[in-house]
């Protein structure tokens, strides 16, 4: 794997991975556990903050998730963040079993988290929630945050 982010020395150091080889590796090696991959950059004002959750989570969800950050500026990348229509960050995708899981939020977008989580809690429901869907053989579940701690965007359709 590529680099690693700097974090306090309590915090977990979450990999981030910068090429399109690492993303396919993590994703097709990552069984019997949710993969939380984040799309995004160091620089953009929201992700040093959402990386502090990711990182403060992945201790307490490391029997059942892995956490890592991906480089939405990498060349490589670049074909993960088209495929996935990654236009606002961060954006959050989950797998299990190398199937993409998504979520009901009452969003358009079933496909990924977009923004940042409210609190580390919240972010460790709606792993668990993806975990036990996963387990019972869904490949969508609801998310069990209420509305108001879910991120809103206008969604803008291109070409349509």
């Amino acid at each position: 794997m590529a680099s690693f982010g700097l974090g306090k020395m309590s915090d977990f150091l979450l990999p981030t991975l910068s090429r399109k080889r690492d993303v396919d590796c993590i994703i097709r090696d990552t069984l019997d556990k949710v993969l939380v991959l984040r799309f995004g950059r160091a620089a953009d004002p929201l992700c040093p903050h959402f990386d502090e959750i990711l990182s403060k989570t992945s201790r307490e969800v490391s029997k059942f998730a892995t956490i890592a950050l991906v480089d939405v500026d990498s060349e490589e990348i670049q074909v993960y963040v088209k495929y996935f229509d990654i236009t606002l960050i961060p954006s959050t995708v989950f797998f299990f079993n190398a199937h993409h899981m998504k979520m009901d939020s009452g969003t358009a977008d079933h496909t990924k988290w977009v923004g940042s989580f409210h609190s580390k809690q919240d972010l460790i429901d709606v792993v668990e929630a993806i975990f036990r869907g996963a387990m019972k053989g869904k490949l969508i579940v609801s998310c069990p945050l209420p509305p108001e701690r879910i991120p809103r965007f206008q969604l803008l359709f291109k070409d349509v």
